[in-house]
């Protein structure tokens, strides 16, 4: 058994562990909640836009009326033979299996799709992602169709450090590279894959589907991986141990409101016409998107990282109780032991 002294360390050690993830855990509550009050924010203007398009929609003609064929290029559907696949993971770790299950969701995605025959390119956000990625698939340029010689996974660009000062322009950038390349026929699809995260106990892994636009205001998710229960229970505990509130947000009035511009019978008028508005607004719906998914992979993220250390901070409090009892034991055990040995050495005399 070890002696008093080396249990009084542990202790000390076990204590400094409890204050760093207790201050941790309390800093991501506080970056929780800013971050689902950002995606509060952003949801108004995403409303609006995406109904302004379903107005256009109605008042322009999209489609060839001779041919059929989309008139924007980001409607134009053909065989998917080269997709890029954009995976949102975390720059710092300590989030519990938050990266671990994106990365092995995104290993999952990318075998299935090369399986098929398909060329996958992966353009990765964050650094835990980053650094998982280059280990696996060579890093190159991005490439113009299909090889020709098999399927290829390959690493074609990164992100890293963008989250914790999470911008529009970001999100903007990244789409307007992504809609360069589909508009040129380089790729045939644009996939993402992050943490939807709606509540506290209410996260998926999904995979969805950003080019091309099937349908409007509509998420087009192709996979979907759900939460354990034992997850579920536990980032419930730790949502009522920092009074964070278990509930998503409401936004049915707010897209009741912006629906109703959509759905009004007036015929408004437009400085532009409705077919070159709705040209130049799709770009902006498509980098919505991508920003929609940033905001909701950051909160995640944030809400795990609450879970995991609201978990570290409570075990760290069983160890201490369970040192404290025995670091008790062997004081009183070696109390008992100078008192046999006083009391024995009295009765030799």
């Amino acid at each position: 058994m070890p002696n008093v002294l080396d249990i009084r360390r542990r202790i000390r050690s076990v204590i400094n562990t409890r204050q760093i993830t207790k201050a941790m855990k309390m800093v991501s509550t506080a970056k929780l909640r800013r971050a689902q009050e950002r995606a509060l924010s952003a949801r108004p203007y995403a409303h609006m836009l995406t109904n302004v398009l379903k107005s256009l929609v109605s008042r322009a003609e999209i489609y060839d009326p001779e041919t059929g064929e989309p008139r924007h290029p980001l409607l134009a559907q053909r065989a998917e033979k080269n997709l890029l696949l954009i995976v949102v993971t975390g720059d710092k770790g300590l989030a519990g299996a938050f990266n671990a299950n994106i990365l092995r969701s995104a290993m999952e995605a990318i075998a299935a799709r090369a399986a098929e025959g398909k060329d996958v390119e992966i353009e990765v956000i964050g650094r835990k992602g980053r650094d998982f990625f280059r280990r696996r698939f060579p890093t190159s340029e991005p490439r113009a169709g299909n090889s020709g010689q098999g399927p290829r996974t390959t690493l074609i660009g990164e992100k890293v450090g963008v989250l914790n000062h999470l911008e529009y322009g970001i999100a903007e950038e990244i789409a307007k590279r992504a809609i360069e390349r589909y508009s040129q026929a380089e790729i045939d699809s644009v996939y993402i894959l992050y943490n939807e995260f709606k509540s506290m106990i209410q996260q998926r892994l999904v995979v969805e589907v950003v080019l091309p636009i099937t349908r409007i205001g509509v998420y087009d998710v192709k996979q979907v991986w759900e939460p354990t229960e034992r997850e579920k229970i536990e980032a419930r505990k730790a949502a009522v141990a920092a009074g964070v509130g278990l509930r998503p947000h409401a936004e049915a009035e707010i897209a009741a409101r912006a629906a109703h511009f959509a759905a009004e019978a007036v015929d408004y008028i437009y400085e532009q016409t409705p077919a070159e508005l709705f040209r130049h607004l799709l770009p902006r719906y498509v980098g919505i998107q991508i920003f929609h998914a940033l905001l909701e992979s950051v909160a995640a993220e944030h809400a795990a990282r609450m879970t995991a250390m609201d978990a570290a901070t409570n075990n760290a409090t069983d160890m201490i109780d369970s040192l404290t009892l025995a670091m008790n034991r062997a004081r009183q055990a070696k109390i008992t032991k100078e008192i046999i040995e006083i009391v024995s050495g009295a009765a030799a005399l």
